[in-house]
């Protein structure tokens, strides 16, 4: 992990800019790929953005925002990269062909992870003559500013590389749990799937509108689960007896409650009157206005975690 002091992004999104942010934050120069013309100011934006929410959580401490570099070339991008973080368009042969494009310009020893949240590791190894230095570390949106990455490794992997990659992830203030069946989704997209999909059979069965829905998920449980998750919210509930006691108080309740739930498809009928109910709920307001909304409480709440600990 010492090594790891030249990152490379892979992809100028949402996600790859935030990922380059973070690494700029903590020390690292970073070479960023894509071809699109708009790249290089849309990142130097979301930089600028990023950069005092990353200073308010003391992550910049090392950093330098200076320290980037813009190529429309992969390959030279990651030429001299120790770690680099794969966030291209989520079309596996986009990804295969970027692949193919830098490994013989992979420097010995350098990691590639990758942001893939719908796309397998076993896919995307697919396209590597040798996927030894290739796992997966998908993180939540937007990654300088949530914690969690989930890696992966498997069979093809080589000894170690997961366990330095978390360790990267580690040093730039990331929170890593380790991913041991490759599953659609990984771990917290299904959790959160879950909950969507009860969310939607909610409101299509008319039991609360949309904004209602939410805001008992930011009211309620929401604000539990930030700081515990739901199995040990459970072994707390029940008192003294911890989770044996709550399991056999609550199994007649829970097992109630999902025999009920619902199964609905987000089919075109049902995005429209979910459309509709943000529309009634954000009355007018931007996305960027929204999202900025977003990042400041959970600047608070992190702080607030971080306080504590």
């Amino acid at each position: 992990m010492a090594n790891f002091e030249k990152a490379a992004c892979l992809g100028a999104g949402v996600i790859g800019a935030s990922w380059t942010a973070l690494f700029l934050a903590s020390g690292r120069s970073v070479a960023v790929y894509d071809p699109a013309p708009e790249a290089e100011k849309l990142v130097r934006d979301y930089i600028t953005r990023a950069w005092p929410v990353m200073e308010a959580l003391g992550l910049t401490v090392r950093g330098d925002p200076e320290a980037v570099t813009f190529h429309l070339d992969a390959s030279e991008a990651v030429r001299n990269a120790d770690f680099i973080q794969e966030s291209v368009p989520e079309r596996i042969a986009i990804k295969h062909a970027v692949f193919a494009q830098i490994e013989p310009h992979l420097k010995a020893g350098a990691v590639l992870a990758s942001s893939a949240s719908g796309l397998t590791l076993g896919q995307m190894q697919a396209g590597w003559k040798n996927p030894s230095r290739m796992i997966l570390g998908h993180p939540f949106n937007p990654p300088h500013l949530i914690p969690l990455v989930e890696t992966m490794g498997n069979e093809h992997t080589a000894e170690g590389v997961v366990e330095a990659a978390e360790a990267f992830y580690a040093d730039v203030g990331k929170t890593t749990i380790r991913v041991q069946k490759e599953v659609p989704g990984h771990v917290a997209n299904r959790l959160q799937a879950a909950v969507w999909r009860e969310a939607i059979h909610l409101v299509q069965s008319g039991v609360a509108s949309v904004a209602d829905v939410d805001k008992a998920m930011s009211a309620g449980p929401g604000l539990r689960w930030a700081v515990m998750g739901p199995t040990m919210l459970f072994n707390l509930g029940a008192g003294p007896g911890g989770l044996a006691a709550f399991c056999d108080h609550f199994s007649d309740t829970f097992n109630g409650w999902w025999d009920d739930l619902g199964a609905p498809v987000l089919d075109d009928g049902t995005a429209d009157m979910l459309v509709e109910g943000i529309k009634e709920a954000t009355k007018g307001r931007s996305v960027e206005d929204l999202s900025t909304d977003r990042d400041r409480m959970i600047l608070a709440m992190q702080q607030a975690l971080r306080a504590k600990g």
